[in-house]
């Protein structure tokens, strides 16, 4: 029997509960893929993150996998790597799609830098049928990113949205957002397509909001909060090319396991 070390961490949170759980499984070497895929699943989290020591530009390799698929980049699984590996200040990930990761400490928790994504206006009629929103402003990133603009929190909170539909558009990320009450921004974010129907804090999904809510807004900083059932608060920073996303991180469950 082989033992792997697993940490549950709640990531974007600053209590257990809270923010985004995920799993993170540091291994001395990769393992085949379709033994990841099945841990994951096993798991039934958002994202499973494993990593494997690095040299050169990086401390460790980073990979992904949700209970279905591999992702491009996720965010608050990067985050949780990091406040489990993390021994210095900082700490970076080498991924195979998006380059180098960091994660910082900062005063009450982490800084993740993300490479920004930048969505294009795209008329998105399938989405908004899945979403029962009506008319909205959307927009895509090729990289799979939907990002659909209301005007107020209360449309976003008030989203039922139809999954199979939503589901039937594949592999896509799916961000709705609008103006905040109690932060400058409010997000809920879908990806049935991924087997996640709603998720609870999205790190990858703040690296479009950013760019995005930064030329609307007119400056370069402000406060996200996710409101899924669990909730999450981000603050966000446009820096360069890169979003900053700073939260904290809690963990609630370590163990081993067992294969």
């Amino acid at each position: 029997m082989t033992e792997l070390r697993f940490v549950q961490v709640d990531a974007f949170a600053e209590r257990p509960f809270a923010g985004n759980p995920a799993a993170v499984i540091p291994l001395d070497a990769w393992l085949p893929d379709d033994l990841l895929q099945a841990i994951a699943m096993e798991n039934n989290l958002s994202e499973t993150a494993f990593t494997v020591p690095a040299a050169g530009d990086a401390d460790y390799e980073l990979r992904w996998f949700t209970p279905t698929t591999e992702v491009v980049m996720c965010g608050h699984a990067t985050l949780a790597s990091g406040h489990v590996l993390i021994e210095g200040d900082k700490i970076r990930f080498r991924t195979r799609k998006v380059g180098i990761l960091e994660v910082a400490r900062q005063s009450g928790g982490y800084a993740l830098s993300l490479p920004l994504r930048r969505a294009e206006p795209k008329p998105l009629p399938d989405v908004l049928a899945g979403l029962g929103c009506g008319e909205a402003e959307t927009f895509w990133h090729e990289e799979g990113y939907a990002l659909v603009a209301l005007p107020t929190e209360e449309q976003v909170l008030a989203l039922r949205p139809d999954y199979k539909v939503l589901a039937a558009e594949g592999d896509v990320l799916i961000i709705v957002t609008a103006p905040g009450r109690e932060s400058d921004v409010v997000s809920r974010v879908f990806a049935p397509g991924a087997g996640i129907d709603e998720d609870p804090v999205t790190g990858s999904a703040h690296a479009v909001l950013v760019p995005y809510w930064a030329e609307r807004l007119g400056r370069d900083e402000f406060t996200a909060y996710q409101a899924s059932r669990r909730g999450g608060r981000i603050s966000c920073k446009r820096l360069g090319d890169r979003a900053i996303l700073g939260g904290g991180c809690v963990t609630v469950i370590e163990g081993m396991f067992r294969l």
